[in-house]
């Protein structure tokens, strides 16, 4: 593995982190009491090319590699976890319509995605059980030219923001299992579409909350891909998400703790700026060795996907270790602001809150273990 980036790296790179510090970062409280998207940044970050850099030239993206992508999803959540976001539905969401749309729908909306006019939604999680993906209820009835879904999506990103979705529904009602789920990319201003909003703690600015189908018509031409291939097309995807996932998070805990660098110089105590405590510099220096060592684990993920290489065990250990300790590196910057840090003028506390989604979002700590012991030692490791 190759550990220097290259020129075109280097510059993608610094694009996204001189937007991020000096366009992102100044706002990245104020937004979240918008509680929406600003659709304007949304556009220029796709001008800049920091919307699905990955994705083919053909449709306006970059082509680069999936490490780049991973070096811009860090930098953008440096300067705004939540704007991230559109960088990582970006990746995973418009790769996948890239890769098994029709060449229709392909020209027609993976353009508007890396530009910034369109926001994709991911309907995979139901309320009977999240982690329990390959047994969805929601259904879409072939009809001949059209389906008809019915079912509920919950704890759905953008929920209420989203313009379309890419929805894993049940085609085939003979298969509970996985073979009998298709991808289908849905219109969310289809009639029998409704949406409803959580209260959540965190991401506010991206929303979570549920989608209802209610013998909604979309037409066959949607479908992503073979009938009975989309829970191959999303578990694929999530190998690469869950390495995006471990940088987002890490770019809002650097962000945190440079923060906090800064802070430990300017505070004085009997006499003496507090970074002279080792109590008060030593857990900075620990946030900043485990940051380098999860930068690592996420960045030779995205080598090894790169490369054709197995990754899934890696992708696992990112999505179940990095959130976790991000959480715990922010939570320890806070403390080290004092009083001061538990108020709402620091940004620490909704780096935390914002955060901490996402040890639930995209696959638990417990499943992603499942994962890990599955590829070590086979299915001996799984119960049932």
């Amino acid at each position: 593995m190759e550990f220097g980036l290259s020129e075109e790296q280097k510059a993608i790179q610094e694009t996204a982190r001189r937007f991020a510090v000096e366009k992102l970062l100044p706002d990245y409280q104020k937004r979240e009491k918008t509680g929406v998207i600003d659709r304007d940044l949304m556009r220029e970050m796709g001008s800049l090319g920091l919307l699905g850099c990955d994705l083919p030239e053909e449709f306006g993206g970059l082509g680069t590699d999936f490490v780049t992508a991973g070096l811009v999803i860090e930098q953008i959540a440096y300067g705004d976890f939540n704007l991230s976001y559109l960088q990582l539905l970006a990746s995973l969401l418009g790769g996948i319509v890239a890769d098994f749309a029709t060449p229709e729908l392909k020209q027609e909306y993976v353009p508007k995605v890396i530009g910034g006019e369109l926001i994709l939604s991911l309907g995979l999680t139901e309320p009977r059980g999240g982690s329990d993906a390959a047994h969805l209820i929601c259904k879409a009835e072939d009809k001949g030219d059209h389906f008809i879904v019915n079912g509920e999506k919950t704890s759905i990103s953008f929920s209420e923001q989203s313009e379309m979705m890419i929805l894993m529904a049940r085609t085939n009602p003979d298969e509970t299992g996985a073979h009998g789920v298709t991808g289908i990319l849905v219109p969310l201003d289809l009639e029998g579409v409704s949406r409803t909003a959580f209260d959540d703690i965190g991401t506010k600015i991206v929303g979570r909350g549920q989608v209802f189908f209610d013998n909604v018509k979309v037409p066959k031409k949607f479908q992503l891909g073979e009938a009975g291939s989309g829970f191959t097309q999303i578990m694929t995807g999530f190998d690469y998400s869950r390495a995006l996932i471990g940088l987002q998070c890490l770019g809002a805990a650097q962000a945190s703790v440079d923060e906090s660098w800064q802070y430990v110089q300017e505070r004085e105590a009997f006499g003496q700026p507090i970074a002279k405590f080792q109590g008060v510099s030593f857990p900075l220096a620990e946030a900043e060795t485990y940051l380098s060592a999860m930068r690592t684990l996420c960045q030779r993920t995205l080598w090894l996907r790169d490369n054709g290489l197995p990754h899934t065990s890696e992708a696992a250990m990112c999505k179940w270790w990095v959130p976790k300790t991000c959480t715990e590196i922010i939570h320890q910057c806070l403390l080290t602001a004092g009083h001061y840090g538990y108020t709402t003028d620091l940004p620490h506390q909704q780096r935390l809150r914002d955060v901490m989604g996402l040890q639930i979002g995209d696959g638990t700590a417990q499943i992603q273990k499942m994962i890990i012991a599955r590829e070590k030692i086979g299915r001996v490791a799984l119960q049932y």
